[in-house]
C-alpha cells in the first residue's frame, strides 16, 4: 500500500539551517528546532497535522510521526532505505507540486541518518508564512508599529503626516500629486462623503463667501456635527453587519422591532462613541448593561443576519442548521472586527491563515449563548419627566395640607358631637370566617414550619388557608376576589420594620399576588400591591406613627369592577387602583396568607409583630361598613357626604377643585411612572452548555470538549480566557468583547481605520476591508496604516478626529482630473496621485433626488418607512412593492424597512447589497438598466415634476433663470452660457419637468469628483 503524503508546501522566505551550517553549541534538540521543524512546518503540516490529517499521518509530534500513518511507519531513525518518507522525497513524488531543493533534501536525509532526534514537543504548523499561506509571523498579526512620517517630502504640498506617507510612495514611483480641487468640488465631495447628501445652495453660498484661512476646516467640523453624519456612516456599518428586517430563508418572518439597532448605530456615531465601546456593546451590551435600552439594542448586531426558523424533524438536520448559523456568526464577528475569516476553519484547519479547527470551535464557544428573539426593556424617565414628578409630589403635598385645613375643623366638630351624643354604633357586617390569633400563636409563628394548626398550617411564619372553599365560589376560569373583603388587626413591635404581607392572596408556587403591606417601599408607610402594581409604587398613605403603640386595623376590598381599595382604621387609605385584569385564583391552587414576612436581613422569617385577628367577608364592604367592622364607626369615621354637608358653599367649591386637581395630578403621575416597556429584536442570552469540536465539521462526529477562547495567532494578548467549559454566556461574551477590543490587539485598530480610508477614497489601503489574512490584499501604505491606527488609539478610539485628519489632508483634497502618464504607471490610483471620482451609492441617489426636489423628510430616528406591503401566505411571508411617494415614505433611505425578501428594484439596480450577506465593499456597476430606472421609475417621474414646481417657485417663469437654478441645485455649480442656451431651448419645446428628469439622469448628478 502506498504511503499517502500530500500537499506539501513551499518555503520562500525562511532560511533553513543545513547540517554544514549548524551553529557551534547546538544540541540535537536545538538543531531540530532550527532546521527540521521549519522544513516540516512549511512543507508538510498544512495537511499532515490536526484532528484529521491526510493519510492519518501526523508529523507535528515525535510520537505521531514515528507512529506513521495508514500505510505504516514512515520514519525509521538511522535507516534511509526503511524510511518511506525519505523515499518519496528523494524521488520528487512529494511534495507533489514542487519537490524540495537539493539542499533541503540533504537536510532531511542527514537528520534521518543521524537518528531523527526530535526537539520541541509539538511543531506549530502555523509558525511560518510561506508563498502559499500565512503563519503567525504574518504582517497583520504583528503588534502595531510607531512609524515616523517620512522627511524630505514635498513640503509645499504636504499638509499633515498623512500626506508625507502618501507623497513618499508616490514620488518613489515617479508620480506627482494633482492640484487641489476648487471649492465647489470640495464642498460637494465632502457633503456626500460625510453626510450622504448634496449641499444646498445656501450651504454653498456660506462656504464660498467664507474667506477665512480655516474656512474648509470649519466646514468639516460643521458637517461632522450634523445629525446626518450618523445616518450616512451608519449605512456603511449596516452593509458590513448584513442588517435586515426579516429572517430570510423559507418563512422570512418580519422583524418589526429590529429598527432599534439601526437607530442605535446612528446615534452612537453621531455621539462619537469611542470605537472600542461601540464594539463592546455590540458583542455584550445586553450583558454588560442588561437594563439599558441602548445597550440591549446594540446587541442586535449579533442577530442582524438571517435566521432559519425551519425546524426539521431530523435531529441531525436541526443541529447542522444550528452549526450553519454559528458559522455565519463567527464569520461576521471575525471579519468585522478582526479582518479574519475564522469561519473557514469549521471543517479543518484554515488553509491560508494560522487558525486551527480547534480554535474555530473555541471561538464559536464564546458565542454559543446567542439566540434570536425579542426583549422588553423599560425606558428610563427623562430629566424633564423626573422634574415634573418632583413638581407633582410637591403640589400634591400642598393640596393635602389645604384639604386638611378645610376638613379638620368640620371633622372635629362632627366627632365631638358624636362623643357627646348617645347614638348607637352601626352593627358591623357578619364575616364569612374569623381567625383568632392568641399570644402563644404569635410567639410560636417564627419557629414553626409545616405544622398543622386547626385545619390551616404554618409556612414561613404565616398562617396559610387553602383557597378551595375558604372564601369564594369556583368559576370556570378559577376563583376571583371580586366583591370580597379581607381584613386583619396587627401590631408591629419596633420602628424599623420593612416589607411583609399583612394580608395577601397568592397563587401556590408564586404568580398572581395581592396584598396590603407595611413599609414595602417607603418606610413606615402602608401601601397596596398586586401582580401588576408589583408593590413598586407608593400607595400614597401618610407615615404610620401608631403601629408600634396599638393594634392597627387594615382591610383590602375588591370592588365589582376590579378596583382595589385599602382601608386603615376604617378610613380610605391611599388611592384606589385597578391592577389590570381581574385576578383569578384557581381552586386548590391559591391561598390566603395572614402574617408578616421578609425581614430586613433577608430570608423568609417572621418579623417582630403580632396578629390579633383576621376575617373574610363574602362581599365588598362599603366604607362605613369597614369602619363598623373595625369598631370605630362612631369614633373616628366621617363619611365624605357628612363632611361636605358641614362645609360652607365656598369651602365645598374649594374642596371639589382641590380634589379634582389632586386626581388629575395622580393620573398624570401614574401615566408617567407606569413602566414603559419597549419591545426590540435583539440577542436573547441562553445557557451555552459545553461546546465540542466536530470532526470534519460533522455534528454526528463530536470530539473533545473545548473552552471559550480567542485566537493564539493574534499578537499582544493571551487567547486563553481562563473560563470553564461550562462558563455562562455572560462570562463568555464579556471576555470576548474585552479580548477583541484590547488595546494590544493589532487587528482591531488596523481594520477600522482601513474601513474609514476605504469609504473616503473608494478603496482601502488594504483592498479587502474584511480580510487581512493571506487571501486579502497587501497594504499599499503599511506605515500609514499603522500611523492611522496609532492616531485612533491616541484619540481614545474616537472616529470623528480620524475623519477630520483624513478629509483635511492634501491627499483627500486633490482634484480628480485624470493624468495619462500617471494612469499608465498606476491605473488603479493605489498611489493616490489624484482623488478618484466615485459614483453615488443607491441610497445617496434616492436621497439626492429627494433633496433636489425639496421633498426629503429629514426626520431623524424612529420607526422606518415601508415601501412594501407584507402579507403571509401558507406559512411564508411575502413583500410586495408599493408606491413610496407619500410624505411618510420620503425619508432618508437608511430608514427603509428592509426585509430580505422585499427588495427595492430601483435600489438594486444601483448595486444596493443583499442584506443576507456582508458587503464590506459595494460593487459599482454601469448598466443600461440604471439609465432606464432613472428615466422610468415612478418615484423619479413624480420627483421630476416636484423639482420643476420648486424651480418655478424660486426662479419664476424665466427659462434662463430656471436653468441656472437647476444647475445650482443638482450640480452645485453655475451653468455656463452654452448650457443655459441648450437648456432653455429644451424647456421651451418639451417642458421643465422633462428637463428636470434628464438632469436627474445625468452623470454629473450621479458622480462625485
Amino acid at each position: 500500500m502506498r504511503l499517502l503524503i500530500t500537499a506539501w508546501l513551499l518555503v520562500p522566505f525562511v532560511a533553513v539551517i543545513f547540517p554544514g551550517n549548524t551553529k557551534a553549541g547546538d544540541t540535537e534538540h536545538k538543531h531540530f528546532d532550527r532546521t527540521i521543524a521549519p522544513l516540516l512546518a512549511q512543507h508538510c503540516l498544512s495537511c499532515h497535522s490536526g484532528v484529521d490529517p491526510k493519510g492519518e499521518l501526523d508529523l507535528s509530534t515525535q510520537e505521531s510521526a514515528m507512529r506513521g500513518g495508514e500505510s505504516g511507519v514512515v520514519i525509521v531513525p538511522g535507516e534511509l532505505d526503511a524510511s518511506p518518507l525519505w523515499q518519496y522525497v528523494e524521488s520528487d513524488e512529494m511534495p507533489p507540486k514542487k519537490p524540495l531543493s537539493s539542499a533541503e533534501k540533504e537536510t532531511l536525509k542527514a537528520w534521518i541518518v543521524a537518528g531523527a532526534k526530535w526537539g520541541t514537543k509539538r511543531i506549530d504548523p502555523f509558525r511560518y508564512s510561506t508563498d502559499a499561506r500565512a503563519g503567525v509571523d504574518w504582517w497583520s498579526l504583528q503588534p502595531l508599529q510607531n512609524p515616523e512620517p517620512p522627511s524630505g517630502t514635498n513640503a509645499g504640498w504636504t499638509k499633515i503626516a498623512i500626506d508625507a506617507f502618501v507623497d513618499a510612495k508616490r514620488t518613489a514611483a515617479g508620480l506627482e500629486p494633482s492640484p487641489e480641487a476648487d471649492r465647489r468640488t470640495l464642498i460637494r465631495r465632502l457633503s456626500f462623503d460625510l453626510l450622504g447628501l448634496p449641499p444646498t445652495p445656501q450651504q454653498l453660498d456660506l462656504f464660498l463667501s467664507d474667506n477665512s484661512a480655516n474656512a474648509y476646516e470649519t466646514l468639516v467640523d460643521r458637517m461632522l456635527e450634523s445629525p446626518h453624519y450618523g445616518e450616512r456612516w451608519a449605512r456603511h456599518w449596516l452593509d458590513i453587519v448584513r442588517f435586515g428586517e426579516s429572517n430570510g430563508f423559507e418563512y422570512d418572518q418580519p422583524r418589526d422591532n429590529a429598527w432599534h439597532y439601526r437607530n442605535w448605530v446612528i446615534n452612537a456615531l453621531n455621539d462619537d462613541m469611542p470605537y472600542d465601546e461601540f464594539v463592546r456593546l455590540q458583542l455584550a451590551g445586553d450583558l454588560i448593561r442588561p437594563n439599558d435600552l441602548n445597550a440591549v439594542a446594540a446587541a442586535g448586531f449579533l442577530v442582524a443576519g438571517p435566521h432559519n426558523t425551519t425546524l426539521p424533524a431530523n435531529d441531525k438536520m436541526r443541529m447542522s442548521m444550528a452549526q450553519d448559523e454559528m458559522e455565519d456568526l463567527v464569520g461576521i464577528v471575525g471579519q468585522t472586527f478582526l479582518g479574519l475569516t475564522i469561519n473557514c476553519s469549521r471543517c479543518h484547519d484554515h488553509k491560508f491563515d494560522p487558525i486551527s479547527q480547534k480554535e474555530y470551535y473555541q471561538f464559536a464557544a464564546t458565542l454559543s449563548g446567542v439566540t434570536h428573539g425579542e426583549r422588553n426593556v423599560a425606558v428610563p424617565l427623562t430629566k424633564t419627566q423626573q422634574q415634573r414628578l418632583a413638581d407633582i409630589e410637591k403640589r400634591s403635598a400642598a393640596i393635602q395640607r389645604e384639604l386638611t385645613a378645610i376638613e379638620l375643623p368640620a371633622r372635629e366638630s362632627i366627632l365631638l358631637e358624636r362623643k357627646n351624643s348617645s347614638a348607637a354604633m352601626p352593627e358591623p357586617p357578619q364575616p364569612l370566617a374569623i381567625w383568632e390569633f392568641d399570644e402563644d400563636f404569635n410567639d410560636r409563628m417564627g419557629d414553626l414550619h409545616g405544622d398543622a394548626i386547626g385545619g390551616a398550617k404554618i409556612e414561613d411564619g404565616c398562617l396559610v388557608l387553602d383557597g378551595t372553599d375558604a372564601f369564594v365560589a369556583t368559576k370556570p376560569l378559577g376563583v376571583d376576589l371580586t366583591e370580597k373583603t379581607l381584613e386583619a388587626w396587627v401590631q408591629l413591635t419596633n420602628d424599623d420594620q420593612r416589607g411583609g404581607g399583612v394580608i395577601s392572596v397568592q397563587a401556590l408556587g408564586g404568580g398572581a399576588f395581592d396584598a396590603i403591606v407595611f413599609g414595602e417601599r417607603e418606610p413606615k408607610k402602608w401601601m397596596a400591591g398586586s401582580n401588576s402594581f408589583v408593590r413598586t409604587q407608593p400607595f400614597n398613605g401618610p407615615e404610620d406613627t401608631e403601629a408600634t403603640q396599638r393594634f392597627v386595623h387594615m382591610a383590602i376590598v375588591y370592588q365589582k369592577d376590579g378596583t382595589i381599595i385599602g382601608y386603615r382604621d376604617g378610613q380610605t387609605y391611599g388611592n384606589a387602583y385597578r391592577p389590570g385584569e381581574l385576578q383569578f385564583y384557581a381552586a386548590g391552587q391559591s391561598q390566603v396568607v395572614f402574617g408578616m414576612r421578609h425581614s430586613p436581613a433577608g430570608g423568609n422569617r417572621m418579623l417582630a409583630g403580632r396578629i390579633q385577628r383576621a376575617q373574610l367577608y363574602a362581599r365588598a364592604l362599603a366604607s362605613d361598613e369597614v369602619a363598623a367592622s373595625a369598631g370605630v364607626a362612631n369614633l373616628n369615621y366621617v363619611s365624605t357626604a357628612q363632611l361636605l354637608a358641614r362645609l360652607t358653599a365656598k369651602q365645598r367649591s374649594q374642596h371639589e377643585q382641590l380634589n379634582a386637581e389632586s386626581a388629575a395630578l395622580q393620573a398624570e403621575k401614574e401615566s408617567m411612572t407606569k413602566s414603559q416597556q419597549v419591545s426590540l429584536y435583539t440577542c436573547v442570552s441562553k445557557n451555552p452548555g459545553v461546546s465540542r469540536l466536530l470532526l470534519r465539521g460533522d455534528v454526528g462526529i463530536p470530539a473533545e470538549e473545548v473552552a471559550p477562547s480567542g485566537l493564539s495567532a493574534v499578537a499582544g494578548m493571551s487567547a486563553d480566557f481562563g473560563l470553564a467549559m461550562d462558563a455562562s454566556d455572560a462570562e463568555r461574551r464579556v471576555k470576548l468583547a474585552q479580548w477583541v477590543t484590547h488595546s494590544d490587539n493589532p487587528l482591531f485598530a488596523r481594520v477600522i481605520v482601513n474601513r474609514l480610508w476605504h469609504y473616503h477614497f473608494g478603496q482601502g489601503l488594504i483592498a479587502t476591508p474584511s480580510d487581512f489574512g493571506f487571501n486579502g490584499g497587501q497594504s499599499s501604505h503599511p506605515e500609514l496604516l499603522d500611523w492611522l491606527a496609532q492616531a485612533l488609539k491616541a484619540n481614545n478610539y474616537r472616529l470623528k478626529p480620524l475623519h477630520r485628519l483624513i478629509v483635511t489632508s492634501a491627499t483627500y483634497r486633490q482634484a480628480s482630473k485624470t493624468n495619462v502618464k500617471a494612469a499608465k504607471i498606476d491605473a488603479d490610483n493605489r498611489l493616490l496621485w489624484r482623488k478618484s471620482p466615485l459614483r453615488l451609492e443607491a441610497e445617496e441617489i434616492r436621497d439626492a433626488v429627494l433633496v433636489a426636489t425639496g421633498q426629503l423628510d429629514e426626520t431623524i430616528g424612529g420607526i422606518g418607512y415601508r415601501d412594501v406591503r407584507h402579507f403571509p401566505f401558507k406559512g411564508s411571508n411575502f413583500y410586495e412593492s408599493i408606491n413610496e411617494s407619500t410624505k411618510g415614505k420620503l425619508r432618508r433611505t437608511i430608514y427603509r424597512f428592509s426585509p430580505r425578501g422585499g427588495r427595492n428594484p430601483f435600489l438594486d439596480t444601483f448595486d444596493c447589497p443583499d442584506p443576507s450577506a456582508t458587503s464590506p465593499k459595494r460593487a459599482s456597476t454601469t448598466t443600461p438598466l440604471q439609465a432606464l430606472a432613472l428615466m422610468n421609475n415612478d418615484l423619479v417621474f413624480q420627483m421630476a415634476d416636484k423639482f420643476a414646481v420648486r424651480v418655478r417657485n424660486e426662479a419664476g417663469d424665466n427659462s434662463a433663470q430656471q436653468i441656472v437654478l437647476v444647475y445650482e441645485i443638482a450640480y452645485g455649480r453655475k451653468a455656463n452660457e452654452a448650457e443655459v442656451e441648450i437648456g432653455s431651448g429644451f424647456v421651451s419645446e418639451h417642458g421643465l419637468p422633462s428637463y428636470c428628469r434628464i438632469i436627474l439622469n445625468s452623470n454629473e448628478f450621479l458622480y462625485v469628483q
